[in-house]
């Protein structure tokens, strides 16, 4: 049987009387005791017509009943029921049974349609762009259920103002999931949250950061930006098949920005003997390593690579984010923090969560807490394996090898530097959405050598039904260039 539920009666009397309505009712100067009605019906006539034609009130938008408009205006319920049938007369309003008064969705009397001043860019061809997973994959029915659970379970005190670091169960969550799958070493207490990865480098960059902040030779220029922005001077590291090189880090230089576990973009994780070195260089001279967890967990093999923050919880912040397991729509990042930093950089969001949305927090957590997290990720990395491997073969049959390691949503094709820019400008006149390598190069990077070239493509965007033939367009693209 099902249980009845008492209606609210607040929420019946917000039915009868219907939307907020702001109409601007000019006085006419002459106005009396006689005609007042009159003028007062054409000023609210033409104040509605006003509205609808600038957009104010959209299509299918629903007026209030005409005796609650009527109250809010201080009109007789005549007047406002007769401006209601003479708007429906000219066609700006419908009206039917059960649903009230709504503006209608035909042309307004008297209207013309906007043109665009210039053409809107089609969308691309082909599509490899980078950043994003594939968005068939986002995990509706899973985060409709969790939201289900959130907001009938939830207290009074989680629609509040929010906790600067962020939501206690979605860090209590991340605590044992990071844990597990990354072998980061936290508590709750230690994590602040974020909405992105570029979010929580610029907090660090106004807090942490000293003068001088390393980074790789190659990486995310808006990731950089972010950091120059806020006053720090970033320097590049060489890269190889190696990582980072670590090696070249000085005493005056008072952190670093590492991608370890999956070198964005050549895609070589830091070795072992790096990852020691890097530790010992922060240990000797008080220095921080921040390490953007880049696809950490979207690894291919039976190889995984685990966080250099189990090497060092006091040395290294960790932040990673669900851009890329989830999709960048949902704006939930995470630093993990020293224990020292933590009050540094809580106190410097402020009292309060300014940015994030709580609501979104819970969800993940239960999410996590439920399995349904773990279950989108396996399936999420069978889904990408299936088209690297594609991609690669394909690659491999033309003689091409994909440098680094299995993992993550993109792939770099190897070019010379020389003949880069021409492939990536023909791919740009085909259609193709993808990046050149150079894109990524720090302007104070050594000069890239013959062999230093590449297309960036993100095999995780096409859509499922035109992936084999989008790759099919780009082997003919690359042939065309003859790069090997």
């Amino acid at each position: 049987m099902t249980k009845s539920v008492n209606p609210d009666p607040w929420e019946q009397v917000a039915r009868r009387l219907g939307v907020d309505l702001y109409l601007d009712l000019q006085p006419d100067p002459g106005d009396g005791p006689r005609g007042r009605g009159g003028r007062r019906r054409r000023s609210l006539a033409e104040s509605l017509r006003e509205a609808i034609s600038d957009g104010r009130l959209t299509a299918g938008t629903r007026l209030p009943p005409y005796r609650s408009l009527a109250a809010d205006l201080g009109l007789a319920r005549g007047t406002v029921a007769a401006v209601y049938q003479e708007l429906i007369a000219e066609g700006w309003l419908v009206a039917r049974q059960g649903s009230g008064t709504r503006v209608a969705d035909t042309p307004r009397p008297g209207s013309v349609s906007p043109t665009p001043a210039g053409s809107t860019p089609g969308a691309p061809h082909h599509d490899f762009g980078l950043g994003q997973p594939n968005p068939s994959l986002f995990p509706r029915a899973a985060w409709i259920a969790a939201t289900r659970r959130v907001i009938t379970e939830a207290p009074d005190t989680a629609f509040g103002p929010g906790n600067p670091q962020g939501s206690l169960r979605l860090r209590q969550a991340l605590t044992g999931y990071l844990a597990r799958a990354r072998g980061v070493r936290t508590d709750p207490d230690h994590i602040v949250l974020t909405t992105s990865v570029m979010g929580a480098l610029g907090l660090l960059s106004r807090t942490v950061f000293g003068d001088v902040l390393a980074v790789e030779g190659l990486g995310l220029p808006f990731h950089r930006q972010v950091v120059e922005r806020d006053g720090t001077r970033t320097v590049p590291l060489p890269l190889d098949r190696d990582g980072a090189d670590v090696g070249r880090l000085s005493a005056n230089t008072s952190a670093v920005l590492l991608t370890p576990s999956h070198q964005f973009p050549t895609g070589f994780p830091l070795s072992p003997t790096r990852r020691a070195e890097v530790m010992e260089w922060a240990r000797a001279h008080d220095g921080l390593v921040v390490e953007d967890d880049y696809d950490g967990e979207l690894r291919y093999d039976r190889e995984p690579v685990g966080a250099l923050q189990a090497l060092g919880p006091d040395e290294v912040i960790y932040t990673g984010s669900v851009s890329k397991s989830m999709s960048p729509a949902l704006r939930i990042a995470w630093l993990v923090l020293p224990p020292r930093l933590v009050d540094t950089v809580r106190n410097a969001k402020g009292p309060r969560e300014s940015d994030a949305s709580i609501v979104d927090q819970l969800i993940l957590a239960d999410m996590i807490e439920s399995g349904a997290y773990d279950r989108h990720i396996r399936r999420s990395r069978q889904y990408y394996r299936r088209r690297r491997d594609h991609l690669t073969d394909r690659l491999a049959a033309a003689g091409i090898t994909v440098p680094g390691i299995a993992a993550g949503l993109h792939a770099v094709i190897p070019l010379s530097a020389d003949t880069e820019q021409e492939v990536f400008t023909d791919a740009w006149r085909r259609g193709f959405a993808l990046a050149s390598l150079s894109l990524y190069r720090h302007p104070a990077a050594q000069p890239a050598t013959s062999g230093d070239g590449g297309l960036v493509v993100g095999f995780g965007t096409p859509p499922a039904s035109t992936f084999h033939a989008d790759v099919e367009a780009l082997m003919q693209l690359i042939a065309d260039h003859h790069p090997r």
